[in-house]
């Protein structure tokens, strides 16, 4: 079944449009951008729509597709870091918010990091899952063989994203889902054909290895949630940790599970949402949302 969304579009500084939806009443709760992202299969793929459900149990939800992907603007002048905290604040904007709590995850934490410094009055909790403070191409004295790995990543994924029968995707999916079943599987390799081209997801991995905000980390003042899988094996396990240990008074929750994204049959999912809605201090029941 497919989740009713109201989606509307805003421009961000740089004239590029970025499409948004919310879910749920409550207290807003804003997703940043992260890549992957298509607010149409968000609707009607099983495991985006636990997370809709989940975070609009009580909360206004927002969330929306990163530039170059799903139906924000494909085609784009440019991809930075800067471009993905200034996509956030149009959305916030647009949106009319004032204050909120601001969620980031995988990529987008690091986008929610430097948020929260430049806009302290405005977000009221902030939760990363799945981050990290700096990655490869930004980290000093990195091993060759590091620098080596990642591109070869990035010239996998520029020849394999499409290809269903690429050894890139099938570990990339495995790497992303962890314990998943084969419908999990197939809906995760349906967003990636259609959330971005190769050429888009490419010039992501590049940006995403490039990443560094610890020095941002220690200049965070609003209070901060971070979660992080156990067996994550696209970003581990450590990175999570420093990065919570770079934010000044952070409290770090490790969720037994495996796979970058938490699906929502693993156990741990129940111990996000309970974390999750202690700490925003909203248990609430959500209003039914409905499906068409």
């Amino acid at each position: 079944m497919t989740l009713h969304q109201d989606i509307r579009f805003c421009t961000s500084a740089d004239g590029v449009k970025i499409a948004s939806t919310s879910t749920g009443t409550g207290t807003p709760v804003v997703r940043a951008g992260t890549w992957l992202s298509h607010l149409e299969c968000d609707a009607r793929h099983e495991e985006p729509q636990a997370y809709i459900r989940a975070l609009s149990r009580g909360f206004s939800y927002v969330r929306y597709d990163s530039r170059g992907c799903g139906l924000s603007d494909r085609t784009v002048p440019s991809l930075t870091f800067e471009d993905g905290v200034n996509d956030l604040e149009a959305v916030i904007a647009a949106r009319g918010l004032t204050k909120f709590a601001l969620l980031g995850m995988s990529m987008g934490a690091a986008t929610s990091i430097a948020y929260a410094v430049r806009h302290p009055e405005k977000v009221s909790h902030l939760v990363l899952f799945s981050g990290f403070s700096s990655s490869v191409f930004s980290t000093p004295n990195v091993s060759q063989k590091a620098i080596d790995e990642a591109e070869l990543v990035i010239k996998s994924a520029e020849v394999g994203w499409n290809s269903p029968k690429s050894i890139f995707r099938k570990l990339f999916v495995a790497q992303l889902l962890g314990n998943a079943t084969p419908e999990q599987q197939r809906e995760l390799e349906e967003r990636m054909q259609l959330s971005m081209t190769p050429e888009m997801a490419t010039a992501y991995l590049r940006n995403n290895f490039s990443i560094n905000v610890r020095d941002l980390c220690a200049q965070v003042k609003v209070p901060t949630l971070v979660f992080h899988c156990r067996k994550d094996e696209m970003i581990g396990f450590e990175q999570g940790r420093k990065m919570a240990s770079l934010i000044p008074d952070a409290r770090f929750v490790a969720l037994e599970a495996q796979g970058h994204i938490l699906l929502s049959t693993e156990p741990a999912m129940q111990v996000f949402e309970a974390e999750l809605k202690a700490f925003l201090g909203n248990a609430e029941p959500a209003p039914q949302l409905r499906k068409v």
